[in-house]
């Protein structure tokens, strides 16, 4: 049983951690922070906090966990707000997409107090955003990567493991840097691509026709470009060298494919068609073994 927990951004991530605690009955008290007063007052509306400040210190006052659910680039003014009013005993964590840009600018932020921040990230979401889109089951059944550092107690980050737990998340363990480089490939560049082809197909001249005969599989491939705009331009510029290195690949994969296009390669085209076709049914079932059914408009 948590105390207080502070959840800083109480839209999607931060409003399910709370109603996910909420539903476990696993929390005393959960206060709701916001740059957004509208956001704010959404969050007490809805349920999804107990109570709702913009006073740090009025925030932090006996809390146990503090979860900062915004964009990554604001991470550092956070935790700088938070650090005068910050008490030896409170953990605080974060569900940023990248790693090591966020570890860095804790370490020149919290200094000493380093130890108390123990990075972590929910493997989960929609393309919905705000508190309205919060749901309590968001993390159940789904991956939390959590990242400690050198200088965290194992009693906190046990303690944030639990949290995630409660939320019904399965917990793994990595490495900042092995994070980055892992969710460059495999959530990073598949958002950068899914926002250049329809922003591509949204400049031609005839956009509306081609809107207009778009179906599933154009639904399929683009549905995590209604992600958040400002939060995925900064997860890109966050995690720049890993993403540059993941895309760098894929336009020499689109150059060997063009080749084999341009050629009539028939066989070369099904060879690499077949291999991704094994591929993600042996990822496929993996992930079904091991998670419940996905709901609709949830995304890794």
């Amino acid at each position: 049983m948590l105390g207080k927990v502070v959840i800083v951004g109480v839209g999607l991530i931060g409003g399910s951690f709370a109603l996910a605690l909420r539903q476990a009955g696993a929390a005393r008290q959960i206060v709701g922070m916001e740059r957004s007063p509208e956001a704010l007052n959404r969050a007490l509306a809805l349920g999804i906090v107990d109570s709702i400040t913009t006073s740090a210190q009025e925030a932090l006052e006996g809390a146990d966990l503090v979860l900062l659910a915004a964009p990554v680039a604001q991470t550092g003014p956070i935790l700088a707000a938070l650090l005068p009013w910050l008490e030896p005993g409170t953990v605080v964590t974060d569900a940023g997409s990248t790693k090591g840009d966020v570890v860095a600018v804790a370490r020149a932020t919290l200094g000493a107090r380093i130890g108390q921040f123990v990075p972590a990230h929910p493997i989960a979401g929609r393309e919905s955003n705000g508190p309205d889109a919060a749901l309590a089951d968001l993390y159940r059944g789904k991956k939390v990567v959590i990242t400690p550092l050198p200088e965290n107690a194992p009693g906190d980050v046990g303690l944030v493991a639990a949290a995630w737990r409660l939320c019904g998340a399965l917990v793994h363990t990595l490495t900042p840097g092995q994070h980055d480089d892992v969710f460059a490939a495999v959530s990073h560049l598949p958002h950068l691509l899914a926002y250049a082809l329809v922003d591509d197909i949204a400049r031609k001249p005839h956009a509306g026709l081609l809107f207009q005969y778009a179906a599933s599989g154009f639904r399929d491939f683009t549905r995590i470009a209604g992600s958040s705009p400002e939060m995925w331009r900064d997860i890109s510029l966050a995690n720049r060298d890993a993403l540059l290195g993941e895309l760098d690949a894929y336009l020499s994969q689109l150059t060997a494919l063009r080749a084999k296009l341009a050629a009539g390669d028939g066989p070369g085209l099904e060879a690499v068609y077949a291999n991704a076709q094994r591929a993600r049914r042996a990822w496929s079932e993996a992930i079904e073994t091991a998670e419940p059914p996905p709901r609709q408009n949830q995304e890794s």
